[in-house]
């Protein structure tokens, strides 16, 4: 009897990247970026003084919607990115703030494949410019 040849799982971006290691280092450098870097103060004066909540939350948002573990989503059922930032006025240069240190920080992080790690970071700018109005 012949055996069936196994067939590997596909690896999620999540996966791929890193892991939860990798998406806590990408958050870390954000929120260090927005901490330090004066072209990102209006992005930050949009968060409250202790960034140690986001810091937590946001890997584990982004694990999730990488492919990773949904711990982010099973928590908060029915919430997206949007839907959180709903309540808040962003306008286009807060939004592109938001974007710009994003992906520097993943730049910084430098996960690979350098692709994906590209791709990831051009995707979620293109979600956060969207959510700019002015």
């Amino acid at each position: 009897m012949a055996t069936q040849p196994k067939t590997e799982t596909p690896q999620t971006p999540f996966d791929r990247l890193g892991g939860h290691a990798t998406f806590r280092a990408i958050c870390e450098r954000f929120y260090d970026l927005m901490d330090s870097d004066p072209a990102y103060a209006e992005l930050r004066a949009m968060h409250a003084a202790d960034l140690a909540p986001m810091r937590k939350s946001l890997p584990l948002f982004l694990a999730g919607w990488a492919g990773g573990p949904r711990d982010w989503f099973e928590a908060n059922p029915g919430r997206c990115m949007m839907s959180v930032h709903k309540p808040f006025t962003i306008n286009r240069a807060v939004a592109a703030q938001w974007a710009e240190a994003m992906q520097r920080a993943i730049a910084d992080v430098d996960p690979q494949p350098a692709d994906m790690a590209r791709a990831m970071g051009d995707v979620l700018a293109d979600l956060a410019r969207g959510m700019g109005r002015d």
